[in-house]
C-alpha cells in the first residue's frame, strides 16, 4: 500500500500526460469556450505537471494524516515539485521539471555520502542494522553503492531528458527509473545473501 502511495502522483503524472487530449474531451462540457480553447493549446507536459504539484500536496497530506509523520524524501520531493513544477507552468518549459529526478537523487547520494563521512554511522547503516549484522567495512561498501547509484540515476535521467524526445523522458521518468532501482536493489540482495545467516532457526 504504501508503495502505490508513494508512485500515485507520478502515475498520475504519467496517465495525464499520455491520454491529455480525452481527458480535456471529458471535462469539456464543463468549461467555457474560451478555457476550452486555452487547454487544447497547452501543451500536455504542462497540463501534467499543473496535476502533478496538488497530487503530491494530497499524498504529503494523506501519509501524515494517516501515519502521523511524513518522512523526508516526501517533502524534499513536495518542495522539488512545487518549486521546479511551478517554473515549468509559468515558463511553459519541461526542463525545469525534468530535473527534480536528478536534484532528488543527488540530494540523497550527498545525504547518504555525508553520513559515511561526519557520523559514526553511515545512512545505510542505520536504516538496515536491526534487519541484519554486517562487517563495519561491508556497511561501508554498501553506502557507498548508494552513493553511486543515486549519482548515476541522476545522470541517466539528464541523459534521457536532453537526448531523447519528450514523451520517451515521461515513460522513463516512471519505467525507467523504478527499473534501474529494482535492479540494483536485486544486486543488493544477491551481495547481501553471502553474509545472511544461513542456519536452520
Amino acid at each position: 500500500m504504501k508503495l502505490l502511495i508513494d508512485f500515485l502522483p507520478i502515475v498520475i503524472f504519467f496517465v495525464v500526460y499520455k491520454w491529455a487530449p480525452e481527458l480535456i474531451n471529458l471535462i469539456a462540457p464543463l468549461l467555457s469556450p474560451d478555457q476550452l480553447a486555452a487547454l487544447e493549446a497547452t501543451k500536455p507536459i504542462v497540463i501534467a505537471t499543473a496535476v502533478l504539484i496538488p497530487a503530491t500536496v494530497i499524498q504529503v497530506i494523506y501519509l501524515r494524516l494517516t501515519t502521523g509523520k511524513v518522512e523526508k524524501m516526501h517533502l524534499i520531493t513536495l518542495a522539488l515539485v512545487v518549486l521546479l513544477g511551478s517554473a515549468t507552468l509559468i515558463s511553459q518549459n519541461a526542463e525545469f521539471l525534468m530535473w527534480k529526478p536528478t536534484i532528488v537523487n543527488w540530494l540523497f547520494a550527498a545525504a547518504f555520502l555525508g553520513t559515511q563521512w561526519f557520523t559514526e554511522k553511515s545512512l545505510i547503516q542505520r536504516m538496515m542494522e536491526q534487519a541484519m549484522t554486517l562487517p563495519e567495512h561491508v556497511w561501508g561498501r554498501l553506502n557507498y553503492a548508494w552513493v553511486t547509484f543515486f549519482v548515476v540515476s541522476g545522470l541517466a535521467n539528464l541523459y534521457v531528458a536532453y537526448t531523447f524526445s519528450e514523451e520517451f523522458w515521461v515513460e522513463f521518468k516512471l519505467f525507467g527509473l523504478l527499473g534501474l532501482t529494482i535492479l540494483f536493489i536485486i544486486g543488493q540482495s544477491l551481495f547481501l545473501y553471502r553474509y545472511m545467516n544461513h542456519e536452520e532457526p
